[in-house]
């Protein structure tokens, strides 16, 4: 019972990225979803995160306007789409289930850390 991320790779600063988050084992409707990145040397931090029962968005002010996050729960997946990329958002990028009545909001405002089906993570690398 797990995410499980794909899409990463080397891009060349400007260049955009879209990943993916696939829910496996589990329904993708009973949560929210925080995409997370840590790069090496460095806390993890929240990305974005969107809602499941409204859709709202949310996203830390450096990815504001560069990264969006969407779902769909028909096919149990999440998507992070980051277009402008700069060498700053190298990291490895995870995503991860929001627990019930927790709200969405927290994955990019607070230290809140108890997350759930934590995938295996995808490598971004933005490098001329």
């Amino acid at each position: 019972v797990q995410f499980v991320e794909s899409g990463g790779g080397l891009v060349q600063p400007g260049g955009s990225l879209r990943l993916s988050c696939a829910a496996s084992g589990f329904s993708l409707d009973d949560y929210a979803v925080g995409w997370f990145r840590q790069a090496p040397g460095k806390e993890r931090e929240g990305v974005a995160s969107i809602g499941n029962t409204d859709g709202r968005t949310y996203y830390r002010n450096s990815v504001k306007g560069r990264f969006t996050i969407s779902r769909d729960n028909a096919k149990d997946t999440v998507y992070l789409e980051m277009n402008n990329l700069k060498p700053e958002d190298t990291a490895v990028y995870y995503c991860a289930a929001v627990p019930p009545n927790i709200h969405p909001i927290v994955v990019v405002t607070s230290s809140f850390d108890e997350y759930m089906h934590w995938g295996q993570g995808t490598q971004v690398t933005v490098s001329s």
